[in-house]
């Protein structure tokens, strides 16, 4: 991971069935190799007590293309005690102009998610 200063990337996580931010969710970074149709795992990382995760890629390693984040909801949901439908969730985004910095909120209950371009 690098530092959250110089990430162009972050998100940040809400249980919006209970109001507050989802700690301790893991959260991994992917980028597809379109040639090969493959996707690449780039870094791993984990929400904070806000829910938030940033670092996940330095300003030098992100290149345009298309690439997702990977949240691990079943596993959260399963530490706090209860089911949930979706065990994971993967966000999938193209990125074009890399010098713009990027937020991607997950706002997610045990039965549904959402999630927007932030700022």
């Amino acid at each position: 991971m690098t530092s959250a200063d110089s990430s162009p990337l972050t998100t940040h996580v809400l249980n919006t069935g209970d109001g507050v931010p989802a700690a301790k969710m893991d959260v991994s970074l992917h980028r597809l190799e379109s040639k090969l149709m493959i996707w690449n795992m780039l870094s791993v990382g984990t929400t904070n007590e806000d829910g938030r995760c940033s670092g996940l890629v330095s300003r030098e390693a992100f290149s345009p293309g298309m690439y997702k984040l990977r949240f691990e909801t079943g596993s959260y949901w399963e530490r706090m005690g209860q089911n949930s439908f979706y065990p994971y969730v993967e966000v999938v985004f193209t990125i074009t102009e890399t010098e713009q910095r990027f937020h991607l909120p997950l706002l997610m209950s045990r039965f549904s998610y959402s999630t927007y371009r932030g700022s």
